[in-house]
């Protein structure tokens, strides 16, 4: 072990709860604060998140009871980023008895560079066993944990931001029922469009349970810790604005058949032109793209099958409203980066259908 990750003693200090009374400091309801006091909890956390001779950036370290487990469980280095003024004292404290371990970061998360400030980071290559010295760890505010992770995963998909040193594992808090979603298989209940985002760019697993008694305030919910290791390759072949949409399109009508949220997903510019034409498509897409003969329900979806993309090849033009693509005997399918405007003019080689224009719903 060199000198530069040895294992880090902190002093003696306050507990948390007591700075907390110190410093007057109470969980703000409108940014989703619910802070773990304990630190047999957060030990086990950082215990979890496996940050041994790893650079940490923490995201909300609030109070900092999590930032000292950390920094107790041997790691290089701890960027904690908190978007909450009221904390940087009880976390500056920590600071200063970190000996060179830790900075902290007074900014949104949501819009904070997390590679500008890190040093001696160690990259893997994506395609190797290996993983960078970098994790990602939080206990995220409820209310920003899915477009965070979502804007992540999106980072992930291009191998940009924090995710260009490799497949940087993430250990992070969520919501029991957002946890439940994310692990969820083909055929299950809770199966999601979150469930195949997750599943699609990383290796998900709940690593332990935490009960909503040991939160300050206590929620109504008891949270997962969850773990996610980025795969080498994603099932879903497509970047990432594209899967978001199909997916997106195919979980708006929830527990329906394929066919109902493919219909009302695309309709004809044209209203009065024949619906037949429309669920002719409707069910070719359904049959072709889905590889299925069933008329599925949308949670019953395995990755293979949601795989469309893989199927179909991605094309683009430089309109930035309107998209057309030929499905041809290779299968092309496109979309538009509008999130309002999708058109797409399918020629199918058997003659079978024809459509000129389709459009996304407003």
């Amino acid at each position: 072990m060199s000198s530069a990750t040895k294992q880090l003693r902190l002093p003696p200090m306050p507990r948390i709860s007591d700075l907390m009374r110190l410093y007057g400091l109470r969980a703000k309801k409108q940014l989703s604060q619910n802070f773990i006091l304990d630190l047999n909890v957060t030990d086990k956390i950082a215990r979890k998140a496996d940050v041994f001779d790893c650079n940490v950036i923490e995201v909300g370290s609030g109070p900092g009871s999590l930032s000292r487990s950390l920094l107790n469980a041997g790691l290089r280095h701890l960027y904690a980023v908190e978007i909450d003024k009221r904390f940087l004292p009880s976390l500056e404290l920590l600071q200063d008895a970190s000996d060179g371990h830790m900075s902290i970061y007074h900014a949104d998360i949501l819009k904070f560079d997390m590679v500008k400030p890190l040093k001696n980071v160690i990259s893997a290559e994506w395609e190797s066993d290996d993983l960078p010295n970098l994790r990602l760890v939080g206990n995220l505010p409820f209310s920003v944990s899915i477009p965070l992770f979502l804007q992540w995963l999106e980072a992930l998909s291009t191998r940009s931001g924090v995710f260009s040193f490799g497949r940087i594992p993430m250990t992070l808090v969520f919501q029991k029922e957002v946890g439940q979603n994310m692990v969820a298989e083909a055929l299950n209940y809770d199966r999601s469009r979150l469930a195949i985002m997750a599943q699609n760019y990383c290796h998900v697993s709940r690593a332990m349970e935490i009960s909503s008694s040991v939160f300050v305030p206590e929620p109504k919910v008891d949270a997962w810790l969850m773990h996610f290791i980025p795969l080498k390759k994603p099932a879903i072949d497509a970047p990432f604005n594209v899967v978001e949409q199909v997916v997106k399109a195919i979980f708006s009508k929830r527990r329906k058949v394929i066919k109902t949220p493919l219909r009302f997903s695309f309709y004809y510019e044209n209203n009065k032109r024949n619906n037949s034409n429309k669920n002719r498509l409707t069910n070719r897409l359904q049959l072709t793209a889905l590889n299925t003969d069933k008329v599925s329900k949308n949670e019953s979806l395995t990755l293979l099958q949601l795989n469309i993309l893989n199927t179909y090849k991605v094309t683009r033009i430089d309109s930035p409203t309107l998209l057309r693509s030929t499905i041809l005997n290779t299968n092309k399918i496109t979309r538009t980066n509008s999130p309002i405007l999708l058109r797409l003019t399918i020629l199918f080689t058997d003659k079978l259908t024809k459509t000129d224009s389709l459009t996304a719903p407003k």
